[in-house]
């Protein structure tokens, strides 16, 4: 039995189709991601971010492909015991697909249905040392490009579902959002405070049963629709901006698997250094004006001795006014007025 603590993660997903070697070239392109044979099961292979599984890729068995099952993505669930959960999601009217089975040196799981009709696979992994963790399914790794970020169903009764999964897994519901008249609410859940997806009603002009699709972070999900445009595959909703500023695309592969891309709000940095050099120039510019007004100080203060010099001439002319008064016959008084002249004629070479 596994540990209780990964009831309700998304441990694993796995794309079952008709050409595993034109699926793998797909996604190298459109995700980055690279291809290994399994070691336990060199037939099955697995997409792997640097050296580290995050999804398996295999042939889409001949009994699905009977039953009419297109190419598609599986999403695993974890459960501390997937023969009690197998027969727990046929008591709340579930379907189990396919009984519980050992995967050697794995784990064991169970394809199943919820009461809706969308398929799941509930997967106990197997105790491993530590050695052996690097080839194990790893639970809600959202950290970088090539790892999954959403998790996506979109069903008939997303309400009846909801109480299916809270009960076999132990999600809770978390914030919802209108959708419109033609969508209906699109209601979130998650486990221990985290939101992991979204659920809702899908519209009748939406082909096929109700399903559950995984969204793949990359770096930018409108660059990443031009280059599936660019290998053949078909884009059949977005880009598009979702709440919170994210983007997200939804497209089919060569094969005909539906599949998501989620790349996130890009973060932009605040603008911290040009606060810190304005803080730094403050003082330098504070210093010439101080500088400037003592110049003026000193430059103003010689306007103030001209004055008297300018007072000079009008003083010179009513001494040439007392003359023309002498010239007239009045020489005495002449006489005295060119005393007076000249006294006052000295005055300002005194003050000089």
């Amino acid at each position: 039995m596994a540990d209780a603590s990964i009831r309700g993660r998304f441990v694993w997903h796995e794309l079952m189709t008709t050409d595993t070697k034109s699926a793998a070239g797909f996604f190298a392109n459109v995700v980055g991601w690279k291809t290994q044979a399994s070691a336990e099961d060199p037939s099955y292979t697995m997409f792997v971010v640097k050296g580290r599984p995050v999804a398996g890729l295999m042939v889409l068995p001949a009994e699905a492909k009977a039953m009419g099952v297109p190419p598609n993505w599986v999403c695993y669930i974890g459960t501390p015991d997937v023969d009690a959960t197998a027969a727990q999601a046929a008591s709340l009217g579930g379907k189990i697909l396919k009984q519980p089975t050992d995967i050697p040196m794995t784990g064991r799981f169970a394809v199943l249905a919820d009461p809706q009709g969308g398929v799941f696979v509930a997967f106990t992994p197997m105790q491993m040392p530590q050695a052996a963790a690097g080839q194990m399914p790893q639970a809600d790794l959202a950290s970088a490009a090539g790892d999954y970020l959403w998790h996506e169903l979109a069903t008939t009764d997303w309400k009846a579902a909801l109480t299916f999964y809270q009960t076999l897994f132990g999600w809770e519901a978390t914030s919802a959002m209108d959708m419109g008249p033609a969508m209906g609410t699109y209601q979130m859940f998650g486990l221990s405070g985290k939101t992991l997806g979204g659920m809702f009603n899908k519209a009748q002009q939406m082909p096929g049963p109700p399903a559950w699709l995984p969204y793949i972070h990359v770096p930018d999900a409108k660059q990443t629709v031009e280059t599936v445009k660019k290998i053949g595959g078909r884009i059949i909703n977005g880009p598009m901006e979702v709440p919170g500023g994210d983007w997200i695309a939804q497209g089919i592969d060569l094969q005909g698997a539906v599949f998501a891309v989620h790349s996130l709000k890009p973060v932009v940095s605040a603008p911290a250094p040009a606060v810190k050099v304005a803080t730094k120039k403050a003082p330098v510019r504070n210093t010439p004006v101080k500088k400037a007004a003592k110049t003026v100080v000193k430059k103003a203060a010689p306007k103030k001795k001209v004055t008297p010099k300018k007072s000079a001439p009008k003083k010179a002319t009513k001494a040439g006014r007392a003359g023309k008064a002498g010239r007239a016959g009045k020489a005495g008084k002449a006489k005295k007025a060119g005393k007076v002249k000249k006294a006052k004629g000295r005055a300002p070479k005194r003050r000089r």
